[in-house]
């Protein structure tokens, strides 16, 4: 242990003398170990961020939420994708009778329309429901109050409002009490909703209009008396949701009239079913992104062997006189790999101040929760050690197999 430091502090100096005597071609080699690792810490951080964003915005959907979708079925082979929802009120109502694992449930149709309110207008989504929808989505007002279940039960023209609605119809107006247009009708403002941002489907939710079902049906959209396009559902608890879901297929396709054998008219999902999709479309993302960023790396590593070569041909006289008064294979061949391993880690280092900066400009310029992890950092500092180690070595070892005769005959 004592010969291999004392080989090692011998070697160092003379790796760090021969780098600093070439240091323009030191330093091209560290640029294509800092591309690397800049790139590989990027694109980790950046999976990562979005991997968080996304899973707060599938959390954002509620507490234990279950989601119902209508959805085209087959007839003779053929998917007819125009057929329109099955859903209905009367759904609803039985869920609610029947599904003891079912604390909330509340239906909902969507739609869009140009919002205006005297000189300003807006293109926004329309949602009609009841309010047992905003508490299944822990979704509460920041001014004025929902309506009441008076205003559902006689279609009354009320409304409340996103807050990116509010702000581009009112600007620093109050938007409560106030008359916007929807079409030929008006419709009062009640309330401002509190701001939501994006949701899992990547749709602005503060950018929405709700209103009364009833109200929506009578004047916005024409659909069947009591049709809706989804049912949105709250589990009684976290471990009751497999349960509800379970319960609320049964009761659906018994409504339905759905045989064994034969496909739902409808789908189901949880949100732990969305945080699975998104997790494996996340990660297969995430991998092809950090294999382009190896790529970088492993063409940095080529450069470091490359270089390396280059200064093994160069000092094949210096090796000679080494080998000639004493130097063993091993003190020629850790004298290389030390420079190999100095050039790569320095390029780590700077290449993580890279990365970390890059994340910076990311996380201001999309607004993501992204951070160096310690993790991240550690991986940067080990991948490009191992790269000077990896491809340092054959020309280290080229050199330290050297014959001293032949060396000390080179010009």
């Amino acid at each position: 242990m004592i010969t291999l430091l004392r080989a090692f502090l011998s070697a160092l100096p003379m790796a760090v003398r021969a780098i600093r005597r070439n240091k323009l071609r030191a330093s091209l080699t560290i640029v294509g170990i800092t591309i690397g690792i800049a790139a590989v810490v990027t694109v980790t951080s950046l999976a990562t961020g979005a991997r968080e964003r996304v899973q707060g915005q599938i959390s954002g959907l509620g507490s234990n939420a279950l989601i119902v979708f209508s959805r085209s079925t087959r007839a003779s082979g053929v998917r007819n994708a125009a057929e329109r929802s099955r859903l209905s009120e009367l759904d609803v109502q039985a869920i609610t009778r029947e599904a003891n694992s079912v604390r909330w449930a509340a239906p909902f149709l969507r739609s869009s329309a140009q919002v205006l309110f005297e000189n300003n207008n807006t293109s926004t989504s329309l949602i009609g429901t009841r309010t047992d929808y905003f508490s299944i989505r822990n979704w509460g007002v920041s001014e004025g109050a929902l309506w009441s279940p008076t205003s559902e039960t006689i279609s009354e023209r009320v409304v409340v409002i996103g807050k990116l609605t509010a702000s581009t119809l009112f600007g620093p107006l109050d938007p409560v009490g106030r008359t916007i247009r929807i079409g030929r009708h008006t419709f009062r403002v009640l309330g401002v909703l509190q701001e939501k941002g994006p949701s899992p489907f990547g749709q602005s939710q503060d950018e929405i209009v709700a209103m009364p079902a009833s109200t929506m049906r009578s004047f916005i959209l024409a659909t069947r008396p009591s049709e809706v396009h989804g049912i949105m559902l709250s589990a009684t608890s976290e471990g009751t949701t497999d349960r509800a879901k379970k319960q609320v297929e049964s009761i659906l396709r018994h409504r339905h009239r759905i045989r064994d054998g034969e496909e739902d008219d409808f789908r189901v999902r949880s949100q732990d079913e969305f945080r699975a999709m998104q997790e494996t479309i996340y990660g297969a993302l995430s991998a092809l992104l950090i294999s382009i960023a190896a790529v970088s790396l492993v063409v940095g590593g080529i450069g470091v062997m490359n270089i390396m070569l280059v200064s093994v041909t160069e000092r094949t006289r210096e090796i000679g006189i080494r080998m000639a008064i004493g130097a063993r294979e091993a003190d020629i061949l850790l004298q290389f790999l030390l420079e190999s391993l100095f050039l790569a880690t320095l390029g780590g280092i700077t290449g993580t101040l890279v990365g970390y900066g890059a994340i910076f400009a990311f996380a201001t310029a999309l607004d993501w929760p992204m951070e160096l992890q310690p993790a991240s950092l550690a991986m940067a500092l080990g991948v490009s050690t191992a790269i000077g180690l990896i491809f340092g070595f054959f020309p280290a070892r080229s050199a330290a197999q050297m014959d001293p005769v032949q060396a000390l005959g080179r010009e």
